[in-house]
């Protein structure tokens, strides 16, 4: 039987309406949000009970990872959004958004494997860990025969993607929670390996496919970070470990989605 899938689509081109804004930091996204809802950087100070200059230099570098809960708590916001701006701000109806609504972004169409392409939609392939022969239980990433993801291309190229540099990944397991839950996908420009520090990348370790937040180290070395730092610890890698574990950087991660 073939599977069904779920496609976005608006009246000009494929939506990916869960685009994540991977450009700004958790202090900048708090700013706006704060500046817009009148909030006095003090008061919120006093909230959350922590010097003036404390939360200055939240707005300024990023809210510390133990306070990413509180602050959410406290102004009901979105873990999500708050750290990658993805997804609405606020949880719900809160005090300081009384007229909000949901809306409709977009249709969602049904396809399957034998839904012919149209015009302005793509294929991305999904990697994969496969099994290499001679039962070494070794692995190595590889692009999926059968697994596909559809893809508008105007969405591609407001991004600077082309289509045949972009592969999808489906996150295993809890280490990027709770912005990348287990299950979801992202999309990798696999000629953007430049690393960023603090920005999210696709790497295979050892044929192993992992999904982590990158930093550079002195001396080509690599800090691999996952969001949920509480049950995972960053790994840290020299130049000569990078070539002796096979760890690679595949591509950065561009586009996520989550489906709960």
């Amino acid at each position: 039987m073939d599977q069904q899938y779920v496609y976005l689509t608006d009246a000009a081109s494929p939506v990916n309406s869960l685009f994540m804004d991977l450009h700004k930091h958790s202090g900048e996204r708090l700013r706006a949000y704060l500046q817009k809802n009148g909030w006095k950087f003090t008061d919120f100070a006093s909230m959350m009970g922590v010097a003036p200059q404390n939360v200055n230099n939240w707005l300024d570098r990023g809210v510390p990872a133990n306070r990413h809960r509180e602050v959410c708590k406290k102004l009901g916001l979105s873990m999500e959004w708050l750290l990658d701006g993805n997804g609405p701000e606020e949880v719900g109806l809160t005090t300081h958004a009384p007229h909000a609504q949901a809306e409709l972004a977009g249709v969602v169409e049904e396809w399957d494997d034998e839904t012919p392409l149209d015009p302005d939609t793509v294929t991305l392939p999904f990697l994969k860990e496969v099994e290499l022969a001679a039962g070494t239980g070794r692995t190595a990433v590889e692009p999926s025969s059968d697994r596909k993801l559809r893809f508008g291309k105007m969405s591609l190229k407001k991004k600077g993607v082309q289509a045949e540099h972009a592969v999808a990944v489906t996150i295993r397991g809890n280490s990027m929670e709770p912005v990348l839950l287990d299950g979801a996908t992202v999309a990798v420009n696999t000629v953007d390996k430049s690393v960023i520090d603090g920005k999210i990348y696709a790497i295979s370790h050892a044929g192993q496919l992992r999904v982590k937040l990158l930093y550079r180290l002195p001396g080509g070395g690599l800090r691999v970070r996952s969001y949920n730092r509480d049950d995972h610890a960053d790994e840290e890698y020299s130049q000569d470990q990078l070539q002796d574990q096979d760890i690679h950087i595949i591509g950065r991660v561009f586009w996520g989605a989550a489906f709960f």
